[in-house]
């Protein structure tokens, strides 16, 4: 039977609370699977698995329950070995990796910060900040709303304004919660989002993290800024060497293997 694996810990991890069940119907149970200096929370893998809710929590909770007790590097959900030797081979063949990866991560977390524009909002920015966009939104409006070319003119002229407003704003979001972060991970662009950034954060430091995201809210009211975290450091489990704040530090998913 294929191994699921939900995480890689130190091998001196203490492991779960007993009765902490992982993914299936029932719920299979989770064991360690141990190699040198590290480990690998795993159980068997369920057939037919589907990222269902129920599925989804329960690759959360085991790696909750896991980081509650010690640091562990959380694995993508779906991460399958073909056995339980393949996963041990590969802690083997990676040990120093995952070792500096575990001593990187301890005692820190993930934070997503994704943000768009509010549209009314970046329209008044635009239109304020732009006096040629002004000049001939208002020559438009003087002559019953533009010939059908002046207002593709406009459109364009517009669209182009926000691009680089979302450009702008990204670097302005980051330049304020860069500082109190340790590492920083671009996530991959995606549709309505002008960022979409993870961030490590110090446990400790989790509090001054919020009151920057505040901040930026403060600062850039014309963005609506989400915040989703604290997160086990998925973002961060696959680069090389710690990476310092203000640094891409990959975020490609983490398997084992």
């Amino acid at each position: 039977m294929s191994t699921y694996i939900y995480g890689i810990t130190a091998a001196s991890h203490p492991g779960l609370p007993e009765g902490v069940g992982g993914v299936g119907d029932p719920q299979l149970p989770v064991r360690v699977l141990r190699e040198g200096e590290l480990a690998a929370l795993v159980s068997d893998a369920p057939e037919d698995l589907r990222p269902k809710r129920r599925e989804l929590l329960a690759h959360q909770n085991v790696l909750s329950e896991a980081g509650a007790a010690g640091c562990v590097l959380p694995m993508r959900f779906g991460s399958v070995a073909p056995d339980d030797d393949a996963v041990t081979g590969v802690l083997a063949e990676r040990a120093e990796h995952y070792g500096e990866r575990l001593r990187a991560l301890d005692g820190r977390v993930e934070y997503n910060v994704k943000a768009n524009h509010v549209e009314d909002a970046v329209l008044h920015h635009v239109m304020a900040g732009n006096p040629e966009i002004r000049a001939l939104a208002e020559a438009n409006r003087k002559s019953g709303g533009g010939s059908y070319e002046q207002k593709i003119q406009l459109g364009e002229m517009v669209a182009a304004a926000v691009k680089a407003k979302e450009a702008e704003d990204a670097v302005a979001l980051e330049r304020v919660l860069e500082p109190v972060a340790d590492a920083v991970s671009v996530g991959p662009e995606s549709t309505g989002w002008l960022a979409n950034v993870s961030y490590l954060v110090k446990r400790e430091a989790a509090a001054e993290f919020l009151e920057a995201v505040d901040q930026a809210r403060k600062d850039l009211p014309h963005l609506e800024v989400r915040l989703n975290g604290p997160l086990p450091p998925y973002s961060f489990v696959e680069p090389g060497p710690a990476e310092p704040a203000g640094t891409a530090a990959g975020g490609a998913d983490a398997g084992a293997g």
